[in-house]
């Protein structure tokens, strides 16, 4: 479920008076979404809750966040104090782009895929590059 998402769905249930808590570590996503209570924790995307094969940080942050049901009076994000090991942030600031090079004409992962492209929709389509807002074809 996309961030707004879960915005859109804590808000929701506590309109029915169930408290809800996000965890997160896209803060600014989850800024913009405007859940009711969040727990923010300075890990790699999809790593909420700590790095693998540390249980023992990973449950004194589930601990942290379940405190904040009773410690928050009022809307926000509050940062628990966790940071991944150094140095993945600055890694993931200079990603190395390993992406193919990018043309007009469409690419195919295969040679297969261009001749299904070709056979369905001809080569006028299957070949050319589509213009800003076009469905594509391929």
């Amino acid at each position: 479920m996309c961030h707004q998402s879960v915005g859109l769905v804590s808000r929701a249930i506590e309109s029915k008076g169930v408290p809800t808590l996000s965890m997160t570590s896209a803060r600014s996503i989850t800024a913009s979404a405007n859940p009711p209570r969040a727990a923010f924790t300075d890990f790699p995307l999809g790593h909420t809750c700590g790095p693998p094969d540390r249980q023992v940080e990973q449950r004194s942050i589930m601990r942290d966040a379940l405190a904040l049901f009773e410690t928050m009076d009022r809307p926000g994000i509050v940062d628990l104090g966790y940071a991944w090991p150094a140095p993945w942030k600055e890694a993931a600031l200079r990603p190395e782009d390993h992406r193919t090079p990018r043309h007009d004409t469409p690419q195919y992962q295969n040679r297969d895929d261009r001749e299904a492209a070709v056979a369905a929709y001809g080569v006028g389509i299957a070949c050319r590059a589509g213009a800003p807002g076009e469905i594509p074809r391929c």
